[in-house]
């Protein structure tokens, strides 16, 4: 990886500060919004500061095959975020939350320019935040480019803490126990797609797709062109 791309991203990640971090974990069987607060001030401009303001959009967590791990997809994100994203993939093994096959999108954008000090910006938007009341609200000062990678840090300091959690209300419904070496959550979502496909022909492609994505076609093959054939 070039040094300039190094320095990019990594000075984006350094110059990021969660001021304000969601009270909630990520949502173990649904989907979950952070609606976040982006503060930076403008490189080229003296005493100005820009706030943008969004959604962060993270999907139900997946339990996935080993073959599949690291399979993640990012919508509206930047060369430089999903670069941050795959040096995460190759020097954090512990972000269990990544083999899960987290999507994150970023939606519902807006952005706005004022004149002020950074320090007085902040502490309006922290204090018009806390006062949502809104348990997945986020403040993230960071830097104006490549901004998103920002955004990428605060998924990533959010699935940490949401780990734990994660885990045992899996493990409670015991999603994790296997069948052949494939978990439960897995097996279920390929049985469900297959009876779709069975009533829908239109369905059978994407069955395939789902298949080569948890690395499982191989195991199912008899099963999917019996499919085709009928």
């Amino acid at each position: 990886m070039p040094a300039h791309t190094q320095f990019d991203f990594h000075y984006a990640v350094q110059n990021t500060e969660i001021l304000l971090a969601p009270k909630r974990h990520i949502e173990t069987f649904g989907n979950t919004i952070v609606n976040y607060s982006h503060v930076a001030e403008l490189m080229d401009g003296v005493g100005q500061v820009r706030i943008r303001e969004g959604r962060l959009q993270a999907m139900r967590p997946q339990i996935i095959t080993p073959s599949a791990y690291a399979h993640l997809n990012l919508e509206g994100f930047g060369a430089e975020a999903e670069k941050y994203l795959s040096w995460l993939k190759e020097h954090e093994d512990d972000i269990r939350i990544l083999q899960y096959g987290y999507s994150l999108k970023q939606e519902a954008f807006s952005e706005e320019v004022v004149t002020d000090s950074l320090e007085n910006v902040l502490a309006r938007v922290k204090k018009a935040a806390e006062e949502k009341n809104d348990p997945f609200s986020a403040v993230v000062k960071g830097v104006d480019s490549p901004w998103d990678v920002c955004l990428v840090r605060l998924f990533w300091v959010i699935t940490r803490v949401s780990i734990a959690d994660n885990v045992r209300e899996m493990n409670e419904r015991h999603l994790f126990e296997t069948e052949a070496g494939i978990p439960h959550d897995v097996r279920e979502e390929i049985e469900k797609a297959f009876a779709a496909a069975a009533h829908d022909p239109s369905l059978v492609k994407p069955l395939g797709a789902l298949l080569q994505k948890h690395g499982l076609f191989d195991h199912y093959q008899d099963r999917f062109f019996a499919l085709i054939r009928h």
